[in-house]
């Protein structure tokens, strides 16, 4: 007796762009969230943001100024790797949560948190900000991209060349923050991976932009 299966979509859905716009929005208010209590609690995580945190800790300056700056080197080379419309949504999803991390005490007051309250819940928040603008090809931050470029032009793996620079970055946080604050911010920069990690996989989410 033969059994027969429907035959699954080939198809792929592409966003709109009213969805592309609101995935940005929430993806990159969700992480300004996430800085928001990370700043407070001083700690921090790797990549871009984690810099700008890293770097604010240490000078006094705005995370958004910093933030906004360390990205400025990679848009050429999003460019060159992803594309135009990659580097337009990235340069917008970067400019705005620049804005609304600078915004956010002004909308919301956080007294006080506790570092690890903040590495679970922010680091939650961010990994989910985050998921929202990958599943719609944004990113907010030049490491990823620049570990890619490497791995296309002198074949170093992306994943142990992003591990590496986070490394250096944590390295460098030794002189900056103290010990129990350093432990607490890797705590938060592995709960906001594992969200990445269990939900970004090829093809659970079909949808392109």
């Amino acid at each position: 007796m033969s059994q027969t299966t429907a035959p699954l979509a080939s198809s792929t859905e592409r966003h709109r762009l009213y969805e592309d716009a609101l995935a940005i929005l929430l993806g990159t208010l969700m992480v300004s969230v996430g800085i928001a209590l990370f700043s407070k609690a001083m700690i921090m995580t790797g990549g871009a943001a984690g810099l700008a945190l890293l770097l604010q800790y240490a000078t006094g300056l705005e995370f958004g100024l910093l933030f906004s700056l360390i990205n400025l080197p990679f848009y050429w080379l999003a460019f060159r790797r992803m594309g135009l419309r990659f580097t337009l949504r990235t340069f917008v999803a970067v400019g705005v949560v620049s804005l609304l991390v600078q915004a956010t005490p002004l909308w919301l007051d956080i007294a006080s948190v506790q570092p690890i309250y903040a590495a679970l819940a922010g680091g939650s928040i961010m990994g989910l900000g985050l998921l929202a603008l990958a599943r719609h090809r944004t990113a907010i931050g030049g490491v990823n991209i620049l570990a890619l470029y490497l791995q296309e032009k002198r074949g170093w793996r992306a994943g142990w060349t992003q591990l590496a620079i986070d490394a250096g970055i944590f390295a460098a946080a030794v002189f900056v923050l103290p010990l129990d604050r350093l432990a607490v911010s890797l705590l938060g920069t592995l709960v906001l991976n594992a969200v990445l990690g269990m939900n970004h996989k090829p093809g659970r989410y079909m949808g392109i932009s």
